[in-house]
């Protein structure tokens, strides 16, 4: 937890999404306030239409807030343009789908490539990136793989090696372990588990599992647009 005074490296403050208007409007999000601190690992948790979601995509910069403000290193997110969020998306932000997203006629090398494509670095560079990221999650030597050609579990090792290839701060993890089997889904919180612990990557994580969260060091749980409990309190009183 940081210091008092100094800035958490994620804020949502006052934060409300509206979607539509009139009497077809949805409240989704009503004045959130949350802080996340730097090599935290957080469960994003709560029943479906809470809100969780909807959050969560708001800190991934996919969508803005309607009011209220999200500061990432202390900048307003909201007052940036869809290019400058993209840029902030792309050098601090990873993510991992419950679906894995991988190109299904593309090597495993290749997928975790994809982001440094995207920033226009050479070949070479990409390559060796994506061999160490591959390695990190446990791939080394199926780099030539297809995703047909892996089990469950590595498909989301090589997502996962997708989304640490950039190095980024912050790893948004959308319900990772929803199409696993129990020893499956076990083996990829212990990983997420080691690359915040021995990388310092800040986790958050939405998850309706119990057992999944339990990975976690706080937990998060959102009731009707609003953040219920913010595990602060508790994770202070077990101390």
């Amino acid at each position: 937890m940081n210091a008092p005074g100094t800035t958490p490296l994620i804020r949502l403050a006052g934060v409300t999404k509206r979607y539509g208007a009139g009497t077809a409007a949805f409240q989704a999000l009503r004045g959130v306030d949350l802080d996340v601190d730097a090599g935290e690992f957080v469960a994003v948790m709560g029943p479906s239409g809470s809100g969780k979601s909807t959050a969560m995509n708001i800190l991934g910069c996919l969508d803005v807030p309607t009011t209220g403000h999200y500061l990432f290193r202390g900048v307003p997110v909201e007052s940036l343009d869809r290019d400058q969020r993209a840029r902030l998306r792309r050098k601090y932000l990873g993510f991992v789908f419950q679906g894995f997203n991988l190109l299904a006629r593309t090597s495993a090398l290749e997928n975790v490539e994809l982001p440094l494509l995207y920033r226009g670095e050479p070949a070479s560079s990409r390559h060796a990136a994506a061999r160490r990221a591959l390695a990190e999650v446990g791939l080394q030597g199926w780099e030539h793989h297809t995703p047909a050609e892996l089990s469950g579990g590595q498909q989301q090792r090589v997502a996962i090696a997708r989304a640490i290839v950039t190095e980024p701060t912050v790893l948004l993890a959308d319900e990772p372990t929803g199409n696993l089997d129990t020893r499956r889904s076990h083996e990829t919180m212990e990983l997420l588990d080691r690359l915040n612990r021995e990388q310092g990557i800040t986790v958050l994580m939405v998850t309706h599992e119990p057992d999944m969260a339990g990975y976690a060091r706080r937990q998060v749980h959102f009731v009707d647009g609003t953040v219920a409990d913010d595990g602060r309190r508790h994770r202070v009183l077990s101390r």
